[in-house]
């Protein structure tokens, strides 16, 4: 299954820019800049948007403008608009349950609570799509957590999780051509 759609989850205005909820937007800043897209705010998706050409054929990339716990109308929106399905879709969004600067991929699987998450299950109606999990640690108690995510991680932290990120780009290539062993393989081991 080719992957058509990269979504990167966070929350909209500066006020969010540097907080750790936003991972999955500074992932998708690298990635337009890397693949050389250019964002433009699209009204009926709801987030900024990019059409990129690829050897696979166009990808889009979206940074819903919506906040996180409505993820899913701008997801929804896209890809109906596309006819993209759940499994030609990945999302990229902070983990508070793997170690800051740990990395997971994977097909499916619960939310973890994860309101951004839990919005694109409920649109797309299945949680059958690809996940890039870049670990942001977990504040040790639960009541803790909003707080945890909606602040700036420490320069040591953001330091791994900028490491993460810039790891996940390097297996982009073997995402976008469908080597999902050769991702998981490489993205869950110590190796840089």
């Amino acid at each position: 299954m080719k992957i058509k759609l990269i979504v990167g989850l966070g929350n909209p205005t500066a006020e969010y820019e540097h907080t750790r909820h936003n991972a999955g937007f500074w992932f998708l800043d690298e990635l337009a800049w890397q693949w050389k897209a250019t964002f433009k705010n699209e009204k009926k998706f709801f987030g900024d948007v990019a059409r990129v050409a690829r050897p696979e054929g166009d990808v889009w990339l979206l940074k819903p403008d919506t906040y996180m716990n409505l993820s899913g109308k701008a997801v929804q929106a896209l890809a109906n608009f596309y006819k993209i399905q759940p499994e030609e879709i990945l999302v990229v969004h902070d983990e508070l349950d793997i170690d800051c600067g740990a990395i997971r991929f994977k097909l499916g699987g619960g939310n973890g609570g994860h309101n951004g998450l839990k919005d694109i299950q409920a649109k797309l109606g299945t949680p059958q799509f690809y996940r890039l999990r870049l670990g942001i640690g977990h504040p040790g108690d639960k009541h803790l957590v909003v707080g945890f995510v909606l602040n700036k991680p420490s320069a040591a932290e953001r330091e791994l999780i900028d490491r993460a990120i810039a790891k996940s780009l390097r297996a982009m290539d073997d995402v976008m051509a469908g080597r999902q062993e050769d991702v998981v393989r490489y993205l869950h081991s110590k190796q840089e």
